[in-house]
């Protein structure tokens, strides 16, 4: 039996996106069958892949082979760094509308502004002509700073519906989510329970414990009878985040989704929020991350 699925949020452009979805980054093509069963069956419907992740074609057959009917699901890639540019990202899309064997794409992403590049805006103005020809519904951006968007919006008619970030307790993001709000972009936390067992932080070593070992989460976990993972989730939840938690385990994929049968108090959010230790991935200002298109 399906679970009840995630509620979904609008988009800028009137169209809604699931509000939790399942990241697949670590999911080998050969797993994806059976592993996006599961995930719908679990109440997933916003699928989360990329060019770099090298599972699309997998992600295609399973999509294939779903009772779900495609109209139900919400498929989003990523364009590899190394396929920027007008022509480039035009034969990288339709390499991977070939591999998903999907003829509309839900949502297409720059996985990362690439400074180094500096071809982000040109990168842009072809997902306007995929977006004017029907062929994706929604686009929008990942990794993106202020600088980066305000770039855009002078160069562009389109805002993004969506701009994917590192976004977690370790790492709430609060200017950055002012500006999405103030702007109509959505904000979209890739491992939104990132933090785990990192303790090198920008500024040195930390000696916190691991992000779901924190008393704050422990504390709160007791009191609402749920995990700490679900307190975290349920957390973005309630900031309006998009959130697409990876797992390949199908309890975990369940309880990640299980967050809409209790609420953290304003005080409880700021608890939550007093975790803040700053960035721990990439600095997309100024790192240029070598994510490339894999076929597999």
């Amino acid at each position: 039996m399906t679970a009840e699925v995630a509620p979904t949020v609008k988009m800028n452009n009137g169209l809604s996106i699931p509000q939790v979805g399942w990241g697949i980054m670590t999911i080998p093509s050969e797993e994806m069958v059976e592993r996006l069963a599961e995930a719908t069956a679990a109440g997933y419907r916003l699928i989360d892949t990329a060019q770099a992740y090298g599972n699309e074609r997998g992600l295609g057959r399973a999509i294939a082979a779903s009772d779900i009917p495609r109209d139900d699901l919400f498929i989003t890639t990523k364009l590899a760094n190394a396929e920027q540019g007008y022509d480039k990202t035009m034969r990288a899309f339709d390499a991977s509308m070939e591999r998903l064997g999907l003829s509309e794409l839900d949502l297409f992403l720059i996985h990362w502004p690439s400074p180094e590049f500096d071809l982000y805006v040109e990168t842009w103005k072809a997902f306007e002509e995929l977006l004017g020809s029907g062929r994706v519904r929604s686009i929008g951006v990942s990794n993106f700073t202020e600088e980066h968007l305000t770039r855009l919006f002078e160069s562009s008619g389109v805002v993004p519906v969506l701009n994917q970030v590192e976004l977690h307790p370790r790492f709430p993001q609060e200017e950055l989510r002012q500006f999405h709000a103030q702007h109509g972009i959505l904000t979209e936390a890739w491992s939104p329970l990132e933090g785990g067992g990192r303790l090198q932080t920008r500024a040195g070593l930390t000696d916190r414990p691991a992000l779901l070992e924190e008393p704050v989460l422990l504390d709160l976990s007791k009191l609402k009878d749920k995990t700490p993972a679900q307190i975290v989730l349920r957390w973005h939840i309630q900031l309006g985040n998009v959130i697409i938690p990876k797992s390949s385990s199908t309890h975990r994929m369940k309880e990640n989704i299980s967050l809409f049968d209790f609420d953290l108090t304003d005080d409880e959010m700021g608890e939550v929020a007093t975790l803040n230790i700053g960035r721990l991935g990439p600095d997309p200002a100024v790192t240029n991350v070598a994510f490339e298109a894999k076929d597999s």
